[in-house]
């Protein structure tokens, strides 16, 4: 099986590569991995709900918010508000939710390696739910209750307001529409001429990478290889999925055990290799975390009436959309990457919660937010999270009080992943909705005066 590498350089390097060793194929111009699993996706997006149906459902039944569907003790700080919501929650999902609520001890050390070394005790991080969150998507459907653990005030109220706000709207359509983790490992060569040599050999095996990734783990899967060169210095860019595991550790693994194999069977040995060349984005804000798919690609969208955003939101869509554009121009001039609100605040609540790797919200953050005015002065608004690297396996989603959180939105199983995934997107939409509304309403300021301080 012939795989033409993506190599940069054009024609340069292309004769080079004839004179040295007869003609190699270049491949067309290069499409990202996420659009081309993207297409792959359209019959499943094509099967969710449309805002159309949704407006006219809301339209006929009008917003529907029953007080007993409602967090109780809301706004209220006392042991006993606190007792309440946890009731709540073990009458709507049958979860005692013992060890968030700190009835159970600790782990004992020595069930903690794989975690933490050195261990000490437990860092605690206030919990608090935001919720019902109704989402319709491929794999998350209906209504689910958050958890996000923070010491921020107002973050909490802020978000549960947002969802609010999307849920009396008829809820947010969210979709995870790729999926893929990179390892990028580098070799160093002498010169242009061997590096291109080892480039012609290596992509030509991706048949065998893939039995060697089989072998290595029972849920890694390589789905593709790409090629960077510069100068004397290769980049192999190694594809996978991961099952239901965020997969940093797994692929790592898996492209170990592959560059094992190269080196012991190349015809050209590097000087050097290293298991990352720095390109896969890992934990970095970059350029590629916007224009690829790393980790889970989730894209969401809400129709939110003129009604919907005077009573809850209190202000405009035209106040809310002109706060955006503002917002765009600002963005452009401190030379950000993608073009969101505060996409950090909701994530790293999340990953806090559910037993993420709370670093990798340096490349999940970076996503868009797109708001328009559409009509009847009604607003609509998407968001869209390129790299949304979560799992609800491995690394620190066993521990009990983010197994618990994990358990409280039934995200477990097959499928479970992309499923966090899209109701992590729907909660960040709302959140970009209430900050938006408070900026344009003017009660940012005021939010943060009455919930931000300890009195």
């Amino acid at each position: 099986m012939q795989i033409s590498p993506k190599i940069e350089g054009g024609a340069f390097l292309h004769s080079i590569f004839i004179a040295q060793l007869g003609p190699i194929n270049i491949p067309p111009p290069f499409m990202p991995p996420s659009a081309k699993k993207t297409e792959n996706s359209s019959p499943e997006i094509a099967s969710i709900r449309s805002l159309e149906e949704i407006r006219e459902e809301v339209a006929r039944i009008g917003p529907i918010e029953k007080e007993e569907d409602l967090v109780p003790g809301r706004m209220s700080w006392t042991s006993e508000s606190q007792k309440k919501r946890l009731a709540f929650l073990k009458q709507r999902t049958g979860l005692d939710l013992l060890h968030i609520s700190g009835e159970l001890p600790d782990l004992e050390a020595d069930k903690l390696k794989g975690n933490i070394e050195h261990y000490l005790g437990m860092t605690r991080i206030p919990t608090g739910i935001i919720g019902p969150v109704l989402v319709h998507g491929s794999e998350a459907n209906g209504e689910f209750y958050v958890p996000m653990a923070t010491s921020e005030g107002a973050l909490v109220a802020s978000y549960h307001r947002g969802s609010r706000a999307t849920k009396l709207s008829g809820g947010v359509v969210s979709v995870c529409v790729a999926e893929a983790i990179q390892r990028a490992p580098a070799f160093k060569f002498q010169s242009l001429s061997e590096a291109g040599q080892f480039v012609h050999w290596v992509s030509d095996l991706l048949p065998h990478y893939k039995e060697i990734v089989h072998q290595t783990s029972r849920y890694a899967v390589l789905q593709n290889l790409n090629v960077i060169i510069e100068g004397n210095v290769v980049i192999l860019i190694f594809e996978f999925t991961t099952g239901e595991a965020a997969g940093q550790n797994m692929v790592t693994i898996c492209s170990n055990a592959i560059c094992q194999f190269i080196i012991e069977n190349s015809p050209i040995s590097p000087q050097h290799w290293f298991i990352e060349g720095n390109f896969s984005g890992d934990k970095k804000a970059t350029v590629t975390a916007l224009s690829h798919v790393r980790g889970k690609k989730v894209t969401a969208e809400a129709h939110i009436p003129k009604k919907i955003i005077q009573s809850i939101l209190k202000t405009t869509a035209p106040k809310i959309a002109q706060y955006w554009l503002t917002s765009v121009m600002g963005t452009v001039q401190s030379g950000g990457i993608g073009l969101q609100g505060h996409f950090a605040n909701g994530l790293t609540a999340m990953f806090l919660a559910t037993g993420q790797d709370v670093a990798c919200v340096a490349e999940a953050y970076i996503g868009l937010t797109r708001m328009e005015v559409v009509e009847n002065d009604d607003l609509y608004i998407s968001v869209t999270l390129p790299s949304l690297i979560v799992g609800t396996v491995g690394g620190g989603t066993w521990l009990p009080t983010q197994r618990e959180c994990l358990d409280l939105m039934g995200c477990s199983g097959p499928g479970s992943a992309r499923k966090l995934a899209e109701i992590m997107a729907a909660v960040i939409l709302g959140g970009e909705l209430s900050i938006a509304a408070a900026m344009a309403s003017q009660d940012f300021v005021s939010a943060h005066k009455n919930l931000g301080r300890r009195r």
